[in-house]
């Protein structure tokens, strides 16, 4: 038996087990379609392994199978969610827990299974009314005193896809050593194991009041009220792209005081189908067109996204041409660093104490406006539960006042624990009308930032792999660059090479040193002469091996340099793809 056959008769063998009574009748009839059909594409993806609950929890395609997301895959990820809690707190009898969900098919039935699962485990559960936006979530956790929490959302995924995010008890994503006793736990649970049907005693139905909690939490990464005062008529254009952020973001910004709000009414309209975009996320700038038109038929200052869980956000501001210019993590991020620092040292709101936290793979002119004002910046992995632990680690010594990473996500207070675009959205309104206040726009504000900290161009290559073949092919990939790493990028020798899998830094001459870091991570990194840095790290959630290309460029002197400077860092990104075989 070669080995694709031997694979057919173990996706076969898993699938006839989801024959049994224990599973629905919709699902039996999927998953014998599946093992009729000639073609056995369909089964082996679906079969050829369990979606794995990683750190994060889950996310995959919606459907019947191992490899997908569906009740029962949900059901045994809670079981052993569930297993854990009560073993980690033996001694509690008042164990309690927060489920949320976004827009997404099937998104209720997937919250209600995890809730149902929760309670019958005796675990208090609060389940929230309806979508909320993914902050809220983690907000609700440390608000309610809960040990977890759930939110079912698969972000800015395409529609065919769900997930299962799991938080601890500090309302971030679960770190070490938790994460991994999770996985443990969720890996030993058979499906006959499930305790499927709830206590209702247990599931408590929470909204508004959390809502109003929320809002007045956000309004903590306010600088400055007097500027928005004097700009309350910025005009604003918003769009939800169909999520959870659709009610909660317009009664943000008016509580932050901003009176003309306008919404994309299409985007309004709650769908996980996400009818309007080929994909609900904001980095894509289709997704950003209705925005865009509707903020040229209303002259709009700037128009705002947020994705389907309201964790992400994307701004479009008026360029130079007065043309909509719709600006990437990395420079959204900039601002925010930028303004949190240097509004805050104008009102005399610095202590002294205070630290601002970016990814690796986020933009190093970060670290030039940090360094310049002399607040402490911290490196930290992708993701923001890395983000939550440096602010976990400091509480109550140091004053976190802002975090972000490339991927259209940040958090301005510490209230929450993840990304959070409400807060985000809020703030950025308040740079708009203090750029306003000043006589310049987003885009000026973005000029004057490049001119004094340097210019930066940054690219996100996304190398897509779907399948088992397309998992083994990334694998291999990165065998392939720690065995022959670059020795030049487009033209510029590589002077610094990062390992965070071996947590070693190595240096042209060949000196190597420790990287300090809080665990290992599949990452690779290098560092040009000329200030190019390039980050190499498979996705933990997609099909996707991820390429981060920063390009520098020392000749920017002011907003007549832009394009210049663009289209040079666009041949050289260029270039870099052909050294790299992207």
């Amino acid at each position: 038996m070669n080995t694709n056959e031997q694979l057919i008769a173990q996706c076969e063998a898993s699938a006839k087990a989801w024959l049994a009574p224990a599973f629905d009748d919709k699902t039996r009839q999927e998953v014998q379609a599946m093992l009729d059909n000639e073609d056995k594409s369909e089964l082996i993806d679906a079969f050829y392994r369990n979606l794995e609950f990683g750190t994060g929890g889950l996310r995959g395609i919606m459907g019947a199978g191992t490899n997908r997301m569906n009740i029962y895959v949900v059901g045994m990820a809670t079981q052993g969610f569930a297993n854990y809690i009560n073993k980690a707190f033996p001694n509690r009898n008042d164990l309690a827990v927060v489920v949320g969900h976004d827009c997404r098919n099937n998104g209720r039935q997937f919250a209600e299974t995890v809730a149902n699962i929760f309670s019958a485990n005796g675990i208090k559960v609060y389940l929230f009314e309806s979508l909320r936006p993914t902050p809220e979530i983690s907000f609700a956790i440390r608000q309610l005193h809960c040990v977890a929490g759930v939110n079912v959302t698969a972000s800015h995924n395409p529609k065919e896809y769900n997930g299962y995010k799991a938080y601890w008890s500090d309302g971030a994503q679960v770190l070490a050593p938790h994460d991994k006793g999770i996985i443990e736990e969720v890996n030993k649970v058979n499906i006959s194991e499930v305790k499927f049907e709830g206590n209702k005693d247990l599931i408590e139905i929470i909204g508004g009041e959390m809502d109003w909690d929320y809002l007045q939490a956000v309004k903590e990464a306010m600088v400055d009220q007097e500027v928005i005062n004097r700009h309350k008529d910025l005009n604003i254009v918003y769009t939800p792209l169909h999520g959870t952020g659709r009610v909660i973001i317009p009664e943000a910004l008016r509580s932050w005081g901003f009176q003309n709000i306008h919404v994309v009414p299409e985007q309004m309209v709650i769908d996980g189908n996400f009818p309007t975009v080929v994909s609900p996320n904001p980095e894509n700038s289709e997704a950003m067109t209705l925005g865009m038109k509707l903020g040229t038929k209303l002259n709009a200052d700037l128009v705002i996204a947020s994705d389907p869980d309201a964790d992400r956000l994307a701004i479009v501001c008026r360029n130079a041409k007065d043309e909509w210019e719709i600006l990437n993590g990395n420079q959204t991020s900039m601002m925010f660093f930028w303004y949190i620092i240097s509004n805050k040292k104008k009102l005399n709101q610095l202590k002294g104490n205070e630290f601002l936290v970016k990814t690796i793979v986020t933009t190093e002119v970060i670290k030039k406006i940090a360094d310049k004002n002399e607040i402490e910046l911290r490196d930290c992995y992708t993701g923001f539960k890395w983000i939550a632990r440096e602010i976990a680690l400091s509480e109550g010594v140091k004053k976190y006042i802002g975090g972000g990473e490339e991927s259209f996500g940040f958090l301005p207070f510490d209230k929450v624990r993840d990304k959070d675009s409400p807060a985000s959205i809020c703030l950025i309104c308040e740079i708009a009308a203090w750029a306003k206040d000043n006589g310049m726009t987003l885009y000026d504000l973005l000029m004057n930032i490049y001119a004094e900290y340097g210019f930066s161009r940054e690219v996100l290559v996304n190398v897509v792999r779907p399948g088992k073949s397309g998992a083994d092919e990334i694998k291999q990939m990165m065998t392939d660059f720690r065995a022959n790493p670059p020795k030049e990028l487009a033209g510029s020798p590589v002077v610094l090479s990062k390992d965070f899998l071996s947590l070693e830094a190595t240096h042209a001459d060949g000196t190597v040193e420790k990287l300090e870091m809080p665990e290992t991570s599949n990452v690779l990194q290098w560092f040009c002469e000329d200030g190019t840095k390039v980050s190499v790290r498979p996705s933990g959630t997609e099909p996707k091996i991820k390429f981060y290309l920063e390009i520098k460029d020392s000749s920017f002197t002011g907003a007549a340099d832009y394009e210049r400077c663009m289209k040079v860092a666009g041949e050289r990104i260029e270039a870099i793809k052909k050294t790299l075989n992207l």
